[in-house]
């Protein structure tokens, strides 16, 4: 069966390039033709992984806030190993302010960098309690005036804790959307940028949880998955990792398996 046209796959050029490891990104490739085959993409994304969510647990927006500024630089699961802890002994903005620092830092030694989250942390709260009465902000412009709050975190507290569309630009999710050929782009705010003209806004949130699924689970740093990957047909990037069926296989990890970086 011919590929539909809004459905085009990707470029013997773009996979050349990719296969000698330079840019997928195919300069040649227009808008329209660009922004189909990343819908159609997301469109996959979407059946691969249904069961994408936020890998952070929490029950508030405070909690969540707190537990994405502790992510950086550890596993997702580490900071949940620690959050249960951190939250009965530090339930709220006003709680967190006012912890001693040597027991604070005790409780995050385990994410690495403890001290610099513990400044971090101490801040946000103490910001909170200042200029927002103890409430988490619902805005962009408000979150990342907060200490250790950038657009990657403010996005995570805004899809996942009030449903305001935003996309998560990690390293997982900034590795496969230069893979897609979508952006060339390293810088963030930029692959936000560029990402944001090609897919709904409506979908973005669920869409950077498929991405992230995906780069942890399949496309992986160092050795993707190609042969199992249920975008191959359209992604430009497809051979830089095994493409026999049964090798590739026993590269994708399940969710208990996932490093969830």
């Amino acid at each position: 069966m011919s590929s539909p046209a809004y459905a085009r796959p990707a470029s013997p050029r773009a996979r050349r390039a990719a296969a000698r490891g330079g840019s997928p990104f195919d300069p040649q490739e227009t808008p329209l033709a660009r922004t189909r085959r990343a819908r159609r993409m997301a469109r996959e994304l979407a059946l691969i992984h249904p069961d994408a969510h936020c890998e952070l647990d929490f029950t508030n927006a405070f909690e969540l806030l707190v537990a994405t500024v502790l992510s950086a630089q550890t596993t997702d699961k580490m900071v949940n190993r620690v959050t249960p802890t951190l939250f009965a002994k530090y339930p709220d903005p006003q709680a967190l302010a006012g912890a001693d620092r040597a027991e604070l830092e005790e409780v995050l030694k385990p994410t690495g960098f403890f001290r610099a989250k513990a400044n971090s942390v101490l801040g946000l709260a103490q910001a909170l309690l200042e200029r927002f009465d103890g409430e988490v902000p619902g805005r962009m412009e408000d979150l990342v005036t907060l200490p250790g709050v950038g657009r990657k975190t403010a996005n995570v507290v805004l899809g996942n804790a009030f449903d305001v569309p935003g996309l998560t630009v990690d390293t997982h999710f900034g590795r496969l959307v230069r893979r897609f050929g979508w952006t060339e782009s390293t810088d963030p705010v930029q692959v936000e940028a560029e990402v944001a003209e090609l897919i709904p806004k409506r979908d973005w949130t669920m869409f950077s949880h498929r991405v992230i699924f995906h780069g942890r689970r399949v496309c992986h740093a160092k050795k993707a998955a190609c042969g199992a990957c249920g975008l191959a047909r359209w992604c430009p990037s497809y051979g830089i990792g095994p493409t026999d069926p049964e090798v590739a296989t026993k590269l994708v990890k399940t969710p208990a398996a996932s490093d969830t970086e």
